[in-house]
């Protein structure tokens, strides 16, 4: 394999494997490290790649073993494992219970307000209407329409601290 063949064969997903060296490594500098290793590697084995169905794949393999073989390490002290792939699926009971309730609460506080705030609220923060739609709806000033949303979110966000912080100072 001739140096030209072997850019048009690698070139093509070089990009994609920084992108994986640098969500694994984090540093930039590691993955740039990490990206120019596999290259040297696969242009040390170049006669021995028309071997792979897929190069691509082969490649990205090879970044992701370099990649964990650096954070085991102990030059990689400094580097940590970052598990970006990983979501937890299903919120603990608990926190599912205060998130109810916190939502309980500032329906609650929207109610407690006066009527044109609430109205302003529901218009702009529930149904997302633009400060210009809700101005000609309540034939107010864009002006108006901020300043009262601001207030009442306002005493919502005093209302919510001072419900949460209850018992504590």
């Amino acid at each position: 394999m001739k140096q030209s063949e072997f850019l048009k064969t690698v070139m093509p997903f070089k990009d994609k494997v920084f992108r994986v060296a640098k969500r694994l490594l984090v540093s930039t500098e590691e993955a740039e490290d990490a990206t120019q290793e596999l290259l040297f590697k696969l242009w040390k084995n170049k006669s021995k790649l028309k071997e792979y169905n897929s190069v691509e794949a082969f490649a990205m393999t090879m970044t992701k073993n370099y990649c964990f073989d650096r954070l085991k390490s102990k030059q990689a002290s400094n580097l940590k494992l970052v598990h970006s792939n990983y979501q937890e699926k299903d919120t603990p009971l608990q926190r599912r219970v205060e998130l109810n309730d916190s939502v309980s609460l500032v329906h609650k506080l929207i109610e407690n307000l006066p009527e044109q705030q609430k109205l302003i609220i529901q218009l702009r923060d529930i149904e997302e209407y633009e400060f210009d739609e809700i101005a000609k709806m309540l034939n107010l000033q864009p002006t108006a329409v901020r300043v009262t949303l601001s207030r009442a979110r306002k005493t919502i966000r005093e209302q919510l601290t001072k419900q949460h912080n209850y018992g504590i100072s």
